[in-house]
């Protein structure tokens, strides 16, 4: 109907649902589910077994993927990650992000930029998505250390994985998954090359972790220190047009 107010999903009405849970989560639930059952159906270990049900539902917490409503404007970059604002600092970007990796497609200048870090708890959602629309041009593993991603040294020495992605008009943004106490695995959804929208998922990190987000030189963040935020819907930054041609020409 002309004049129909729809939601997110083109429905006419509003209501809260169960967010889903993402695929790479519903075998780890299942299998705390089975190992909970053990003690309780075999070995009738109540005082056991019931803890470990409720840590079962957890699980499935912990992987939950929720839908949101993506912020539209060719000058927005939206976090990328749930959290709380752990650090804003002036850095240099990390050097796989910056060197010539072979490709024939450049990096991040040098120079400093604003880097935000948003630090996830075990009760965030770890769903990471991307910050801007574009092609993914770099994604670099690397192994590291499982330091408390709270710490400014975990940036450089924890287990991490680089992403580098360029939108159409060249603007280029870089953010970095970062292990954890907990995390033991990072896991990417995309491979270079691949187009990806704003708010589009593109990975998550298991059991608690951290994302670090360089943000154009120049660029103003427009997040505090200790705010919580939501992947895909609060907006890190804004892009003046001016701002916008800075950053493209660097």
């Amino acid at each position: 109907m002309a004049g129909q107010l729809l939601d997110n999903k083109g429905r006419g009405e509003v209501s809260w649902s169960w967010p889903s849970i993402h695929p790479e989560g519903r075998k780890f639930g299942l299998i705390a589910i089975g190992l909970s059952l053990i003690p309780l159906l075999l070995l009738d270990w109540e005082i056991v077994g019931w803890p470990m049900l409720l840590l079962s539902a957890g699980v499935f917490a912990f992987f939950r993927d929720p839908e949101r409503v993506v912020p539209q404007g060719d000058n927005v970059i939206v976090a990328p990650a749930d959290g709380l604002v752990s650090m804003i600092a002036q850095v240099e970007p990390p050097e796989e992000l910056r060197v010539d990796d072979g490709s024939g497609a450049p990096g991040l200048p040098d120079g400093p930029v604003t880097r935000i870090s948003i630090f996830m708890s075990v009760f965030d959602v770890h769903i990471n998505r991307a910050p801007i629309s574009g092609t993914v041009q770099r994604l670099v593993y690397i192994p590291g250390k499982f330091m408390n991603a709270d710490l400014d040294k975990a940036s450089e020495e924890n287990e991490r994985q680089h992403f580098l992605i360029e939108r159409q008009d060249g603007l280029k943004i870089g953010f970095t998954q970062i292990a954890g106490l907990v995390a033991r695995r990072i896991v990417p959804f995309v491979k270079p090359g691949d187009i990806v929208a704003v708010g589009q998922r593109v990975g998550l990190i298991r059991f608690g972790s951290r994302v670090d987000v360089y943000l154009p030189a120049g660029t103003e963040p427009k997040v505090l220190m200790g705010q919580k935020i939501v992947a895909g819907e609060t907006i890190l930054a804004e892009l003046g047009s001016q701002k916008l041609l800075e950053g493209i020409a660097q």
